[in-house]
């Protein structure tokens, strides 16, 4: 995936500048049969749904956020987050944790992201199946691609500090 490739090359590079401490967390898988010979894993199955894609620690703040990709042009599909998901995603928010999605249109070559909050307070208050990009575009940040760092989300999540700090 192009999103989550971007988002590996930036977490290495916070890491390697002493910026933040973010990881993709593995999918927790139960391993049943295996081939010692080709040291290769035969038979599996996933163990529990995993609940979103990167955790980790940023000036003392506790950070979770998912990636998530769609193709379409004009809206984001709801279906692309599961259920559990946005358990764990309420959970963090109600521990004061920060959580969002990073989203990337990838036709229209955009990334925004999607507070926690807000995503909650849209499913809350919409019957809609999808997300509009107008949503997007009017609510969310927009992260531009650079070299480094690739997906600079942290100058967002700088911004959500912010705006914890002046809501305290």
């Amino acid at each position: 995936m192009g999103l989550e490739n971007d988002i590996n090359i930036t977490n290495k590079y916070y890491v390697d500048n002493d910026i933040a401490l973010i990881y993709k967390k593995p999918t927790p898988i139960r391993v049943t049969k295996t081939s010692y010979q080709n040291m290769r894993i035969i038979d599996g199955f996933f163990e529990t749904p995993s609940t979103l894609d990167y955790n980790g620690i940023y000036k003392g703040y506790y950070i979770e956020f998912d990636a998530k990709e769609t193709k379409s042009k004009t809206s984001f599909s709801i279906n692309n987050i599961h259920k559990h998901q946005i358990i764990h995603i309420k959970r963090v928010l109600h521990h004061k944790g920060i959580a969002f999605l990073i989203v990337r249109f990838t036709l229209l070559e955009k990334d925004y992201v999607l507070r926690g909050e807000d995503l909650i307070d849209y499913l809350n208050n919409s019957t809609k199946k999808s997300i509009p990009l107008s949503y997007f575009e009017e609510n969310c940040y927009q992260v531009d691609i650079k070299y480094a760092p690739r997906l600079d989300y942290i100058k967002i999540v700088d911004k959500i500090i912010k705006e914890k700090c002046s809501i305290s």
